[in-house]
């Protein structure tokens, strides 16, 4: 039975026997196991991004923020068994207080082994890197900057509904709130530790009591065209099996030109506190470039172009392709 919780704060193994003149020692095999891995939809994937750039700037405690949520929720509730949905109460940079809105959608909810699929929802209130001034106090889209990795999680949805995942793997898709509410570049306050509020909320208080994963997969920024996605500096130090398999998968797909196995800058992402606090060892698939101006982030990052314009199907599929042969193949 499906339900919405609102919180407050094979092996087969067989003996090959000779006849009764001859005995042999029997040996163990391990049988093969046939895993049919789901089609990734690279067009619905997009039609969930666009979506959320159709309910306008998801900022915390905006109208389109409240719509957004109910509709991610809705969504994840026909998905998952079980939808949690973790509102709290935190403050910003500045001092001010300011309530968000994590959502959990679980998967095989009595399943031992645990994965973590992870994104922010949220959209920055600022568009601090435009190259106008004036927009500098304006919300931004964040069709890339949150909503593309929400767009390939809500399909991975789609997909576990449709064909069950093993019923020893148990799969968590967490959406994060107030990831994206950071001082701006442009004010006096200290940045450290004003990103990802959600993450570090759910980090310390996850949804259930005792919670622990296998490990996590964090997807941010992961829709532009030809995306470059080297190993994250903090995937490699927290989680290098995960951070190495995962790549290991996409370059066997075919993707060596986008996952490269060059290491890339350290990013103070959801990821990073899902480590350091959770204890759950975490990787972030992200988009960087080793030559941008905007410290290691795509042309468009917190800017006003940042709009479902930069969206490409094609690395939405790559993306979602790479996450499910790996869930489903663990």
């Amino acid at each position: 039975m499906k339900k919405i919780v609102i919180l407050l704060m094979v092996l087969s193994l067989f003996a090959c026997n000779n006849d009764n003149k001859t005995t042999k020692t029997a040996e163990s095999k391990k049988e093969k196991k046939t895993v049919i891995v789901p089609v990734f939809n690279a067009d619905s994937a997009y039609r969930y991004v666009k979506k959320q750039i159709d309910f306008g700037p998801r900022v915390p405690e905006s109208k389109a923020h409240e719509q957004c949520a109910e509709w991610l929720v809705s969504m994840l509730d026909g998905f998952s068994d079980t939808v949690y949905v973790q509102n709290f109460r935190t403050r910003l940079f500045d001092g001010r207080g300011i309530d968000g809105k994590n959502i959990i959608g679980v998967f095989n909810p009595d399943a031992k082994k645990r994965i973590v699929l992870a994104a922010h929802w949220d959209t920055r209130p600022y568009a601090d890197a435009d190259p106008d001034r004036a927009n500098w106090n304006t919300p931004i889209d964040g069709a890339n900057d949150g909503a593309s990795g929400v767009g390939v999680l809500l399909e991975i949805a789609r997909q576990l509904h449709n064909r069950k995942i093993d019923d020893k793997i148990g799969v968590d898709i967490v959406l994060f709130d107030l990831e994206d509410y950071g001082a701006p570049s442009f004010s006096q306050y200290n940045t450290e530790d004003s990103w990802c509020l959600g993450s570090q909320y759910w980090s310390k208080y996850p949804h259930k009591n005792n919670y622990s994963a296998y490990y996590g997969i964090l997807l941010d920024m992961v829709g532009v065209s030809d995306p470059s996605f080297p190993k994250e500096y903090y995937s490699q130090q927290f989680a290098p099996d995960i951070s190495n398999k995962v790549w290991r998968v996409a370059r066997g797909m075919g993707y060596d030109m986008h996952f490269s196995n060059e290491l890339g800058h350290p990013i103070t992402d959801d990821h990073y506190y899902m480590n350091k606090i959770a204890g759950i060892p975490t990787i972030n698939i992200i988009h960087l470039e080793f030559d941008s101006p905007n410290g290691s982030f795509y042309e468009h990052w917190h800017t006003l172009k940042d709009d479902i314009e930069s969206i490409d199907p094609k690395s939405l599929d790559m993306v979602g392709k790479v996450v499910l042969n790996v869930i489903y193949n663990e």
